[in-house]
């Protein structure tokens, strides 16, 4: 992936090396990929299903996430951050403010960017407190993307989602822009409406919403790729290929098969392999918002 053209973002809040260190609490406004392989092992440890504890967890996130009181987290402020991660972050961020500026626009909206937190170990979120382990999260309360950067290699050493090649980044990049989708589905107004029906669902069906929920934001991604090598031709032989292995190792599918050895869908919360790849692709070969409807279409 070639990305020394993108466009630098300065809504870098770079905490690395500075957050407190503790155990992870309740959060809001949707679970981290991490956050599926975590309860799993959790489960795993103490004897129980993980089913019950991924499905408890995500329907925890949809039914409080507009309960959550909002707190004041450390902060060094907005920024760039001058190594080569942040760098890299820095310039996906800063395509995504480009290309969502210019989609709103067209719609006669303005886009709000939000601000990517790097952090190390553990941080405070407005939607609580953010631990490693939960993997990359988006927190609508606060509008903010939370990112430890030990994520990208663990998307290499623990998921096997890529080869360690430069193809890597952007799998990376994928990971940033389907939280950067979040975003954009909360600004639209999607977001909050969906956590609001999740209220009124019993487990399975919150779990099959959500479902789509992240379908939608793999969709958001696929969208800003085809727009970013339209505008910036910043993918290589094998970019796409790397993005593909990503979106399959963290399907919920794949993950518990990995954790108990079999696949239960009531209990899936981000989507199968096949769907977070096939949503990808969509908005990658359309580059249309519009053909990221997941929650009108009978086959999520």
């Amino acid at each position: 992936m070639r990305f020394d053209h993108l466009p630098r973002s300065d809504r870098i809040d770079d905490r690395r090396g500075a957050g407190p260190r503790g155990l992870p609490m309740r959060r809001a406004g949707g679970i981290g990929i991490g956050t599926v392989v975590l309860l799993s092992l959790v489960g795993w440890a103490l004897g129980i299903n993980p089913i019950y504890l991924i499905g408890g967890a995500e329907m925890l996130s949809g039914l409080r996430g507009s309960q959550q009181e909002a707190q004041t987290p450390n902060s060094t402020g907005a920024g760039q951050a001058s190594d080569q991660t942040g760098q890299f972050v820095s310039a996906v961020l800063g395509s995504t403010e480009v290309q969502w500026q210019e989609i709103f626009s067209r719609s006669g909206k303005t886009y709000q960017a939000p601000t990517l937190v790097m952090f190390s170990g553990a941080t405070q979120s407005a939607c609580g407190f953010a631990q490693s382990a939960m993997g990359p999260f988006y927190c609508p309360n606060d509008r903010k993307v939370y990112l430890d950067t030990t994520f990208f290699r663990d998307l290499e050493q623990r998921f096997q989602a890529c080869d360690g090649s430069r193809s890597c980044q952007f799998s990376q990049a994928y990971v940033i822009t389907h939280e950067i989708g979040h975003h954009v589905q909360n600004l639209l107004g999607i977001l909050p409406r969906a956590q609001e029906i999740q209220r009124g669902m019993d487990q399975v069906e919150s779990n099959r919403l959500q479902v789509r929920v992240e379908l939608q934001a793999d969709c958001f991604a696929g969208v800003w790729a085809h727009y970013a090598e339209e505008k910036w031709r910043l993918l290589e032989p094998g970019d796409i290929e790397a993005a593909m292995q990503t979106a399959s190792a963290i399907g919920d599918d794949r993950l518990q098969r990995r954790t108990q050895g079999y696949a239960v869908p009531d209990a899936f919360t981000h989507g199968s392999s096949e769907q977070r790849t096939r949503w990808f692709l969509t908005g990658l070969r359309s580059g249309q918002v519009a053909s990221c409807d997941t929650f009108q279409t009978a086959r999520p």
